[in-house]
């Protein structure tokens, strides 16, 4: 989360969004000292903000594969042109293989107010997130510098539960956690959450293995709001998921896709993303359902560790990315869903399959039925939560 500031030309195009970005490599997590404060006005305030000198890097922790490439040398075309339009130099690094083990790595750093040795982190929303947020480890955002997020940013991806106003996340890429079944093995439409308890699939259904996936489901088959449900709600959730076992052939991680295009499962939870590169992949047979009862809508989202040492250049990533072209340019390679939804003219004239389809631009209906994972404000909660589902999985 960075953008450039005051008179300089460079400043002026970048603060407008006319940004792009260059790759380079650096070691992980190399910055070691202390940062030195340019300004006492509280960190993240408009005058903390004006306070930042600007810099010519920019440190960009992702997940692999996470943004476009030209080829497998990782020429990376939108962070290129960042770096021609402001000449900020873009270090991009890969690290970010999971949630939990990259907090487990970098929350001793920030709890010791040391420097990450990044500037941009991305991480899903969820307890780690929360976290982040709730230890005041992140940068509090200027949205005065962050113009094509204001203009551009589809309502979804706006104010979300675990971040009221956007004051410390903004989305990258989203997904929903739905529904895919083989419309070749089932012989009706799938509407309901409620068609993964139907016995007519005994022994065909699919659940995921990880546990805020599955306890969601359990929760939206009660009728409950994950994001506002409680201890006592989610052994109730337990308890409907414990009486569809028997139903169930198995619990999965990534694998559950390759389980669908098997036909070893029918019906099963399944992540919109994977549905799409499985029906471009030849199984135009499986189909992706946001059930009635809700759809649970998961960001990954763009954040500034506290004591990043080129915050400016962050935001001015950050707003660089919400022009409608440069988002779709990442969405037409990483196929999730985008947070820009002006993109979408122009990939329906470059490349209608992602253009066209709702599992990248997802229609008014769908992103009304998008609903928030819980936001756990202590880590008894998040225990709670996970004694509740584990013995599931487990058992």
């Amino acid at each position: 989360m960075s953008a450039a500031d005051r008179l300089s030309r460079r400043r002026l195009l970048r603060r407008a969004g006319l940004a792009a970005g260059a790759f380079a490599a650096a070691p992980l997590l190399a910055a070691c000292g202390q940062v030195t404060t340019r300004t006492a006005a509280p960190v993240g305030s408009a005058e903390w903000w004006r306070g930042q000198r600007d810099t010519d890097e920019l440190v960009f922790a992702n997940w692999p594969l996470y943004i476009d490439y030209m080829n497998w040398l990782k020429d990376r075309p939108s962070l290129n042109a960042f770096s021609r339009h402001t000449g900020i130099e873009v270090t991009y690094e890969e690290v970010i293989e999971g949630n939990e083990p990259f907090f487990a790595k970098i929350a001793p750093r920030l709890q010791a107010g040391r420097p990450l040795g990044y500037d941009l982190i991305v991480l899903t929303n969820g307890w780690q997130t929360s976290q982040l947020i709730g230890n005041g480890w992140l940068t509090p955002l200027d949205h005065s510098m962050l113009p094509n997020f204001a203009t551009y940013a589809a309502p979804i991806a706006k104010s979300p539960h675990y971040d009221p106003g956007n004051r410390f996340t903004i989305p990258w890429q989203s997904g929903f956690t739905g529904i895919a079944y083989n419309a070749n093995r089932v012989d009706r439409e799938i509407t309901s959450i409620r068609d993964l308890w139907d016995p007519k699939f005994r022994g065909r259904v699919g659940m995921m293995s990880d546990n805020t996936d599955l306890g969601s489901a359990g929760l939206l088959y009660l009728g409950i709001d994950p994001a506002t449900s409680k201890p006592a709600d989610w052994e109730k959730a337990a308890g409907v998921l414990r009486r569809q076992r028997g139903l169930v052939r198995g619990y999965y991680d990534q694998g559950y896709i390759d389980a669908l295009e098997r036909g070893d499962t029918w019906i099963g939870q399944a992540w919109s993303g994977d549905v799409f590169q499985a029906n471009a992949s030849g199984y135009p047979e499986l189909k992706f359902v946001v059930p009635e009862e809700g759809v649970m809508h998961w960001t990954d989202n763009m954040m500034v560790p506290m004591n990043a040492r080129n915050p400016l250049s962050a935001l001015a990533w950050i707003n660089y990315y919400y022009q409608p072209r440069v988002a779709a340019r990442v969405a037409d390679w990483v196929e999730y869903i985008t947070p820009v939804p002006d993109a979408q003219p122009l990939l329906e004239k470059s490349d209608p399959a992602v253009g066209r389809s709702s599992l990248v631009f997802p229609t008014p209906a769908m992103s009304a039925r998008a609903r928030d994972y819980p936001t756990f404000a202590t880590r008894a909660l998040f225990d709670a939560w996970n004694e509740s589902f584990d013995p599931i999985i487990k058992s």
